[in-house]
């Protein structure tokens, strides 16, 4: 049985999302139908493109799905504003968890660009891009392997950085907890932690200081 939480955006500022790891194709054509049925726009994360393939014809002709994300709109996208949130990728290999965040803006109608493969190992690309940076009211970090772009990215500009670490590593940094660890270690005062790969957790603290602000 399903109880959806229709009041949440309201009640604490961020709209009802539904994890799809681990539920069924038939739990899950339940969800967006009950949410189609009443009109609501949901969000789904950790939907895996063999999940959404399994769905039935209905249910996917009503989600805008995002492979690399694994992000799903149900009810429609809606015109996004330039907000002052933006988001750095270390490499190619962390954009998963990059557009996990842009997508979960993009779906609250924040426009996020994604600046990627700037990691540290060339460090030049990242100071190309300072004059971007800077603009940002707030910055989305993402990072694996040592997660030194958080403290970098920090020291560079004003903006609160939210720090994503990342499970791209092998090693000591197989399964993010290398970053994670530096994340929480940043000798950059005031950069905010969530767990490791979690994009959407990125951007819905982003959602909240952007109400605040």
């Amino acid at each position: 049985m399903v109880v959806m939480d229709w009041d949440r955006e309201q009640r604490t500022g961020v709209a009802e999302a539904v994890l799809a790891a681990n539920k069924s194709p038939a739990q899950l054509e339940t969800i967006v139908g009950a949410a189609i049925d009443k009109g609501r726009r949901l969000l789904l994360t950790r939907l895996d493109a063999e999940v959404f393939s399994a769905l039935d014809v209905k249910t996917r002709a009503a989600l805008d799905y995002d492979a690399i994300s694994r992000t799903a709109f149900a009810g429609g996208i809606v015109p996004l504003k330039a907000t002052g949130v933006g988001i750095v990728a270390a490499g190619t290999s962390d954009v998963a968890a990059a557009l996990e965040a842009s997508r979960t803006l993009a779906f609250a109608g924040h426009e996020a660009p994604v600046i990627a493969d700037v990691g540290v190992a060339g460090l030049w690309r990242l100071i190309e891009r300072r004059d971007e940076l800077v603009r940002f009211r707030i910055v989305i970090a993402v990072a694996g392997m040592e997660g030194a772009l958080f403290s970098v990215v920090a020291g560079l500009v004003p903006a609160p950085v939210i720090a994503v670490p990342t499970s791209v590593g092998y090693g000591v940094a197989e399964g993010g907890a290398a970053a994670l660890h530096a994340a929480l270690a940043s000798c950059a005062p005031g950069v905010t932690v969530v767990n490791i790969d979690n994009g959407f957790g990125a951007a819905t603290a982003a959602l909240k200081m952007l109400r605040l602000a």
